[in-house]
């Protein structure tokens, strides 16, 4: 079903990662700048995520012994830091996720330059590192931020679709990783529920779904290939998601032969058995266009 399987550390038969997306109440704060300050209901959900969920999340991934990756804005990073530490004491990754989770196709040019490097420098200032991976606010990465990447060297991006498993996209200014998502494994379309940025989901009972998401893994599971969940820790960190969450993730370990690990681990490896030779990745050139598509 994946015609070039990656081979996986000691016989793992998939690669797993669960990417939080901890954008806590920037989102609301980019929505709706002129009163934002004011809408409690929205900050205190936004606000969940660092406050309450964090915690819980990382205590489960004490128990199992695992280290997972963050996307989180480099706004949030500052306005929440005790979660910022937690998340670095237990040997987590924290990825660039934009300033205050702006759109890279509403700020392009300088405004979305700008966005991206007080970013950076935030992410060093606060983790003593410059991130590995990115991922674009709402999956909107344009080119000039796969060139930033490149110039600032990233490792791998972590925003768009063009494969089931990880690949090497090629550009004119270099080469980059992606760790590709999709809808079918984010929570935002059976969690949703946010009026005041436009979202409006049929809110899905916690068992039907987390559902898809336990699919989507046997698919890959049984085709030897990768895994990701990109979720947000004030919708899949509530309670009794989590509970579901931590029940799967021991089942999983105790009987599947997974490797679970942050995703600059994964891409590492996936760039290392590459050099070795013992694999040949698919390779995506970009741009995919050079000027608007005109019918």
């Amino acid at each position: 079903m994946i015609r070039n399987p990656i081979p996986w550390p000691n016989g793992a038969r998939c690669a797993c990662a669960i990417t939080f997306d901890m954008d806590a109440d920037s989102l609301i704060h980019i929505s709706r700048p002129e009163d934002s300050h004011d809408r409690l209901y929205p900050i205190t959900m936004g606000r969940y995520g660092p406050t309450v969920a964090v915690p819980r999340i990382l205590e489960t991934y004490r128990k199992f012994g695992i280290r997972q990756t963050f996307f989180i804005p480099a706004w949030c990073m500052e306005r929440y830091p005790s979660a910022v530490e937690a998340i670095l004491k237990g040997g987590h990754e924290i990825g660039h996720h934009g300033l205050i989770h702006e759109d890279p196709i509403a700020t392009r040019g300088k405004k979305q330059k700008a966005a991206f490097e007080k970013a950076l420098a935030i992410h060093k200032k606060l983790s003593g590192r410059k991130p590995r991976g990115y991922r674009a606010p709402v999956y909107n990465i344009t080119q000039q931020v796969i060139d930033l990447l490149v110039s600032h060297e990233f490792a791998y991006d972590s925003s768009l679709m063009a494969d089931d498993i990880p690949y090497l996209m090629k550009t004119r200014k270099g080469d980059l990783w992606e760790a590709p998502v999709h809808w079918g494994t984010d929570d935002w379309p059976p969690f949703a529920h946010y009026a005041e940025i436009d979202y409006l989901m049929p809110v899905r009972a916690p068992s039907e779904g987390l559902k898809g998401f336990w699919e989507e893994f046997e698919a890959q599971y049984e085709a030897g290939g990768f895994w990701m969940g990109i979720w947000h820790p004030f919708l899949t960190g509530r309670l009794a998601r989590w509970r579901l969450v931590e029940r799967w993730l021991e089942d999983t370990l105790r009987s599947k032969k997974v490797w679970f690990a942050p995703l600059e681990e994964i891409i590492a490896h996936v760039k290392a058995v590459t050099a070795k030779g013992d694999y040949q990745p698919r390779v995506e050139e970009l741009p995919y266009f050079r000027k608007p598509v005109k019918a």
